[in-house]
């Protein structure tokens, strides 16, 4: 008689894959050392929808909004009971400024300047880094432009 060996790691990995949606796009960025899998929003329906409902995400992934143009910004957690933190990016990838968000939330948190992206990550994902104003997200170069 075959013995079924349950392993928690299969559901887990299952349960990523289901939480992900069907559109997703991923791109590899860089904060430093640090790796980041961006989930990219980048037309108008997948930012509105952005991580609501998604109740975890790893630790390396996030989700990268891209805008039409640069221009001040403002993200709330409706519907999100995953806490973020969101930090706001110039044309260039570079850091204007992090904000962090709780779930559930409709506090606007926004952008202290014009932002062509916003990169959400689990809360403290930043700070916990050392990252803030002014650092480089690498890779921005490589996002395809808002539709």
């Amino acid at each position: 008689m075959k013995k079924l060996i349950f392993c928690p790691c299969v559901t887990f990995v299952a349960f990523v894959v289901f939480s992900t949606p069907a559109w997703a796009q991923f791109l590899t960025l860089s904060a430093g050392i640090h790796r980041i899998e961006a989930e990219v929003a980048h037309t108008r329906e997948q930012r509105m929808q952005g991580l609501m409902h998604r109740k975890s995400m790893p630790p390396h992934r996030g989700m990268l909004f891209v805008f039409d143009v640069p221009s001040h910004q403002c993200m709330w957690m409706k519907n999100t009971p995953l806490p973020l933190s969101v930090a706001f990016l110039d044309e260039r990838g570079r850091i204007i400024n992090v904000e962090e968000m709780q779930p559930l939330s409709e506090v606007s948190h926004c952008s202290d300047r014009p932002t062509k992206y916003a990169l959400e990550m689990n809360a403290g994902w930043f700070q916990q880094r050392g990252l803030s104003a002014g650092t480089p997200i690498n890779g921005v170069e490589r996002v395809p432009p808002a539709r």
